[in-house]
């Protein structure tokens, strides 16, 4: 019979406790072997560092402290690193790759509320319901007293989605629902007919950005892309277009995107920030035409266990010197595609 792997559980308590109820801890024993302790957040602890001896794979969320080369180093016998939650940028480090440590993610089982937050708020951004709802003195009036918000309707309307990432493409699938919706991708790295067998155009930005009525944000967070969309950008979008932003705060240069919102002409929703949270002074506070909800689109509440289901399969095919399905590479985290 063949010897269970060792498995250390590294994670914030918080994050143990809603990853793990009584049946994902018993799925997790039958797959590893489980020492003690079985989960801890301290890497550093003196009867942590003894169990490290012997641990073959780890699995990590939030709360994990980073795997620096000391860390590592402490773990000889660690072949594994599979992430129960999105990205891996703040977790892993060089040494990781050079020991040949496998790593997953979780990525695309989060990208899953993501999208369907996305297209919540592009469905809500069509009616301008966010914005008509914070306007204290059009919110009890009848439709027929609105005006100034644009076409209220999510039929026949374009929308464009700025990275073609796991969560922009589920979002081009979810915009099907929608009647006669044209779909533009815009992203250096997408190909133009894998785009096109989703259902969408690939276009360059600044073809895309004046003929939106929505503009979604899903890129990755690079310094190439910090500020992608300035005051150049938006000034291409039509009047009363939407942006909303469940990707990463940097993408879009905040103070452009006031200046925009509180002249009337753009709209946003915006479920990160730069910085995060908003200071108090910040002018995208308290205006009408501006929704942020605090960066709640990922994986909360049960949506969580989908993380450890997804991580425990991954370990699951690991155990079984199947293919990962999930393996992140130092490559694809240079290009921002594991975040």
């Amino acid at each position: 019979m063949q010897t269970k792997p060792n498995a250390l559980v590294v994670m914030s308590r918080p994050s143990f406790d809603a990853h793990f109820d009584s049946a994902r801890l018993a799925r997790l024993t039958d797959l590893v072997t489980l020492g003690d302790p079985v989960w801890t957040d301290d890497l550093d602890h003196p009867a942590v560092r003894a169990r490290l001896a012997e641990v073959e794979v780890m699995l990590t969320s939030w709360g994990a402290p980073k795997l620096t080369p000391e860390r590592i180093a402490a773990a000889p016998a660690l072949r594994a690193v599979l992430h129960c939650a999105g990205s891996v940028r703040g977790l892993v480090d060089e040494e990781v790759w050079r020991r040949g440590i496998r790593v997953t993610s979780g990525a695309d089982a989060n990208a899953i509320p993501v999208a369907e937050y996305t297209l919540a708020a592009i469905i809500f951004a069509g009616k301008k319901a966010p914005f008509l709802a914070a306007d204290e003195e059009r919110a009890y009036q009848g439709w027929g007293t609105v005006s100034g918000y644009g076409d209220l309707s999510n039929f026949g309307r374009t929308v464009g989605i700025v990275g073609f990432s796991r969560i922009g493409r589920r979002v081009v699938d979810l915009l099907k629902i929608l009647g006669d919706t044209t779909c533009l991708v815009a992203d250096p790295y997408a190909d133009a007919e894998e785009v096109k067998r989703a259902g969408a155009t690939l276009v360059p930005l600044e073809e895309l950005l004046p003929s939106v009525d929505v503009l979604s944000l899903h890129a990755p967070e690079l310094r190439e892309t910090r500020h992608l969309i300035g005051a150049d950008q938006l000034s291409l979008l039509p009047d009363h277009a939407t942006v909303i932003n469940t990707a990463r705060g940097s993408l879009i240069d905040s103070d452009a995107l006031a200046a925009e919102c509180a002249s009337g002409r753009l709209f946003a929703i915006l479920d990160v920030t730069d910085p995060e949270p908003l200071p108090i002074d910040s002018p995208l506070r308290h205006q009408a035409s501006v929704m942020i909800t605090p960066h709640i689109a990922g994986s909360l509440g049960t949506e969580i266990g989908r993380l450890t289901d997804h991580a425990m399969d991954e370990l699951a095919r690991w155990t079984a010197r199947e293919p990962l399905q999930s393996e992140i590479t130092a490559e694809a985290l240079a290009l921002g595609l594991s975040a």
